[in-house]
């Protein structure tokens, strides 16, 4: 399966900038979301050096993420870099569940393998297989309950350029689950 990110950037501008204004941008550090303003015209998810995963994830947030948070700088939530302790820990999984969920049926769209990230190569190391469990449950919330709006709408985008059978059924989850090296 051909995975290149320009396929990537394309897709989101087809789904969503005409409606949200909004563009994926490859960046070459640390991924950043950045509403419009006198500097640009649009608002940008710029994810990490072309990585799949960092484009994924940070559509993930901009899914999950209300009109009025769409307009903050990385959508005004609450991070803390690479060497959480225990407390902050598991404040970083607890806000990190549905964006993951979200962000791992665009991996099942897409045809790609996917990985919870407990992102804390430095700091107390979580009970990764704890968070996967969490993150799972969600992904059943959501197939039950249905996706947030845009998430849906770039699952199906996803899927119909992937050629993807939809709807996503929990044995999609089960298989990429079963076969995760976490």
């Amino acid at each position: 399966m051909r995975h290149q990110y320009p396929d990537l950037i394309q897709l989101f501008s087809d789904t969503f900038f005409e409606q949200y204004n909004t563009q994926l941008i490859k960046g070459d550090d640390e991924p950043i979301y950045t509403p419009a303003d006198e500097n640009c015209s649009y608002h940008q998810i710029i994810f990490a050096h072309g990585f799949y995963a960092s484009a994924f994830h940070e559509i993930s947030h901009w899914c999950q993420a209300g009109k009025a948070r769409r307009l903050l700088e990385d959508f005004g939530y609450w991070y803390m870099p690479d060497g959480r302790n225990e407390q902050q820990q598991k404040k970083f999984e607890h806000v990190e569940v549905i964006p993951q969920a979200i962000e791992w049926a665009f991996n099942v769209a897409a045809r790609r393998q996917f990985h919870v990230s407990s992102d804390n190569l430095n700091g107390f190391q979580a009970d990764t297989d704890s968070f996967e469990k969490k993150v799972f449950e969600q992904v059943e919330v959501f197939l039950k309950q249905g996706f947030p709006t845009r998430a849906n709408q770039f699952i199906i985008a996803l899927a119909q350029f992937y050629n993807t059978a939809l709807p996503l059924t929990i044995d999609s989850f089960i298989k990429k689950k079963s076969s995760m090296h976490v």
